[in-house]
């Protein structure tokens, strides 16, 4: 059982309602029970933080650098322990789970060293000293998706306590156990109770804090409609971060290696069970290596093990939900009705040790028009869609033929045409020769046009931590004598 924490206070909702989280794996096992909270739990946590966080925004630099490094000391105790508890309640696979667990850690580092990195600016001026100086926004709303339930609230808490603010955190549904231990880990590094709430629940606390005038800043990850959402809520005198969904292609051009560009498609495409904001969901192949690109695809993805993902060998892990399964299997059967070629997947995968889980085997697509659902909503989950094309120009073309613009990717030997797509693509992120996903944690991350609002990047270092801080610019005459 996980519950809110409000002043300091592990407490259940106000109106004293609970929810089941089942091992998407295996629903017959409960992990976890969380409370199912309203807009009134959300506003007694903006009230709480409201009061609370002064303490720590007057704490030093240093002593909040010290905190956050101390916190991923503490969630390093134990990888094992919180890996497991991560697949049981994700679904991801052990080693997608120790990953993840490896790298919230070294976020928090991270973060804990832009704390002593907050500087202003000194500029010229007559007869005076005109400088800058940041202090935090204040109350900040953390709304995170349940895909990286550590990984991406501590690119969100991280950099907002580091600038000294309070954070009103509210985790996806899904995972509410993940979320509970990043919040202990910060209390036993010494962080006041002051500055956190946790609140657990589903859209109605997610829209109290963004209609909430007490909270100067909303960071979200999730859906491009939940987005949206909040977008037009929060209005103009106060921030919003949002990271939002993608349609992320592979262009692979008549002179790539195909045995890598394989690989390069199956890890982007069906890696976390394709449950990732940047994974791959269409190959954009030149006509010249199409069908010999597919076949390689084809045959990696029915070699995959699907499974529970604490099972050796297995290679990818359930959806996370019902509702996730069902979208998938919904996919499938709009990509046959809109005349595409099914070549492998999209249905479970037999055994009796995956019958009472969310398992689907990793779909391929061939056929798929650039105008069809298939190619242009995003699915989030292992479902491929091949498209064909006879030009580098035409590969651009379809691939910016979506709303999204998150990731983007090519494969090509060819260094010139690589940067002409870096340069040409409207995409926040470009991979050359690499999957689309897997990011570094020192640079700007976030997409344009449906994928973000791109005012505000995360994981970047000074830019990302802009967000968080508010400057002010003083002038300053010396006494006249």
């Amino acid at each position: 059982m996980t519950a809110n924490l409000i002043g300091g206070e592990w407490t259940g909702a106000a109106n004293d309602r609970w929810t089941e989280r089942r091992n998407p794996a295996d629903t017959r096992e409960v992990v976890a029970s969380a409370p199912d909270s309203a807009a009134e739990d959300a506003r007694s946590a903006v009230g709480a933080v409201a009061a609370g966080y002064h303490e720590w925004a007057r704490t030093s630099p240093e002593r909040r650098a010290e905190v956050l490094d101390t916190a991923a000391t503490v969630l390093e105790r134990d990888p094992e322990k919180l890996a497991t508890e991560l697949v049981a309640e994700e679904g991801k696979t052990l080693a997608e789970a120790l990953g993840e667990v490896r790298r919230t850690p070294a976020n928090l580092r991270f973060y804990a060293g832009e704390a002593l990195r907050l500087t202003g600016r000194t500029y010229p001026a007559a007869g005076g000293l005109v400088y800058s100086a940041r202090q935090p926004v204040g109350v900040v709303a953390a709304i995170t998706p349940w895909n990286f339930p550590l990984n991406i609230p501590s690119r969100k808490l991280g950099p907002a306590l580091a600038a000294g603010n309070g954070v009103v955190f509210k985790p996806s549904e899904v995972t509410p156990v993940l979320a509970r231990r990043l919040v202990e880990a910060l209390l036993e590094a010494g962080l006041p109770a002051g500055a956190i709430a946790l609140v657990h629940g589903g859209g109605e606390v997610g829209a109290a804090l963004a209609a909430d005038d007490r909270v100067g800043a909303v960071t979200f990850t999730g859906s491009t409609t939940v987005g949206g959402r909040i977008h037009a809520t929060v209005g103009p005198s106060r921030r919003t971060q949002l990271e939002m969904g993608g349609k992320n292609p592979v262009v692979v051009l008549e002179d790539a290696d195909l045995d890598r560009a394989a690989d390069i498609v199956v890890r982007g495409a069906f890696g976390l069970s394709g449950q990732a904001c940047t994974g791959t969901s269409r190959v954009i192949a030149h006509d010249a290596v199409h069908d010999e690109l597919l076949d390689r695809v084809v045959r990696r993805a029915e070699r995959l093990r699907v499974g529970n993902g604490l099972s050796e060998g297995v290679q990818m892990g359930p959806l996370a939900t019902r509702e996730q399964y069902d979208k998938v299997r919904e996919y499938v059967r709009i990509g046959i009705a809109e005349g595409a070629r099914l070549h492998t997947g999209g249905e479970p995968p037999e055994g009796t040790d995956v019958r009472h889980g969310h398992f689907v085997r990793p779909a391929v697509f061939s056929g798929v028009t650039p105008g069809s659902r298939l190619a242009q909503e995003e699915v989030f989950g292992p479902v491929l869609g091949f498209l064909r094309v006879g030009s580098f120009d035409e590969a651009v073309r379809v691939a910016d033929g979506t709303s999204y613009g998150l990731s983007a990717g090519i494969v090509t030997p060819d260094l010139a045409r690589a940067l002409a797509f870096a340069e040409r693509v409207e995409s926040g992120l470009v991979k050359v020769n690499q999957p689309t996903t897997g990011m570094a944690m020192n640079a700007p991350f976030g997409g344009v046009k449906d994928s973000s609002t791109q005012t505000s990047k995360e994981q970047a270092g000074e830019q990302m931590t802009h967000f968080y801080t508010i400057d002010k610019t003083v002038y300053l005459t010396p006494e006249a004598r």
